[in-house]
């Protein structure tokens, strides 16, 4: 497939799971993309080195999306890589499950650091780069909208929180063509979220589908979103959560 042929994507949080996933649907749809890890930096490698292996180009970058620093400092290595900028996935993101009343100051503010304050800064980082017709795409979570699930509330907080910074962003950005989403996953089989751990049963007990979705079915949202047929899709909040929601 050829839709992003010419376009560079950076993907955030982008060494494992969903990350790593949209990463290589992207490239396989002919961007050059460029991922963030943190400390993963053997589990970056291997992403870049499977799109490598499939005639696609792509560079990891290290940078924690809780510094600010290091997330305006990705945007400009992806820029200096590969001279431009159309796509940014916005990816990265963390979940302290626990109840709330035993939730600590710093457990809230890691949260709000990567989940919130790491996109709030690296979108305004790519927005100096971004053409015309560029694509903003946040990684939401179903809980944003409807929390099943108790332990969340500080996650779902902040997943709400991008839910509407999406939407607002994309009235500002609109008249350059820049669309502004939130894809929203629910419960995605992932190794930080494994379909047979112990907080599965209840996840699946939500699903109107009663399984776990793949990490390709996140990706293919992402994917469509990020090509010119989703050109008058903007400011939408789009829910892959096996019904969860419904």
């Amino acid at each position: 497939m050829t839709k992003l042929n010419g376009k560079t994507a950076l993907v955030t949080g982008a060494s494992r799971g969903i990350g790593a996933g949209i990463a290589k649907r992207l490239a396989a749809d002919g961007a050059s993309v460029a991922i963030t890890y943190t400390k993963g930096a053997d589990a970056a490698a291997a992403v870049v080195k499977e799109i490598e292996q499939a005639g696609g180009k792509a560079i990891a970058i290290q940078a924690d999306a809780a510094d600010a620093k290091a997330a305006v400092a990705a945007v400009e290595k992806t820029v200096a890589a590969f001279g431009r900028l159309d796509i940014l996935v916005n990816n990265a993101g963390t979940a302290i499950p626990k109840p709330f009343e035993e939730t600590t100051l710093e457990d809230m503010n890691r949260v709000i650091d990567i989940n919130l304050r790491g996109v709030f800064v690296t979108t305004q980082a790519a927005l100096k780069h971004l053409p015309d017709g560029g694509r903003i795409i946040t990684i939401g979570s179903s809980v944003g909208e409807r929390v099943m699930t108790p332990g969340l509330v500080a996650y779902s907080a902040t997943k709400g929180a991008v839910k509407m910074f999406s939407q607002g962003l994309a009235r500002e950005v609109g008249p350059r063509g820049i669309t502004v989403n939130t894809v929203q996953p629910g419960p995605i089989d992932t190794d930080l979220n494994p379909a047979a751990g112990d907080w599965a049963t209840p996840q699946i007990a939500t699903t109107s589908l009663k399984r776990y979705g793949r990490v390709d079915d996140i990706a293919a949202m992402v994917a469509f979103v990020a090509g010119p047929e989703a050109s008058y899709i903007t400011g939408a909040n789009l829910t892959v959560d096996g019904g969860t929601n419904a």
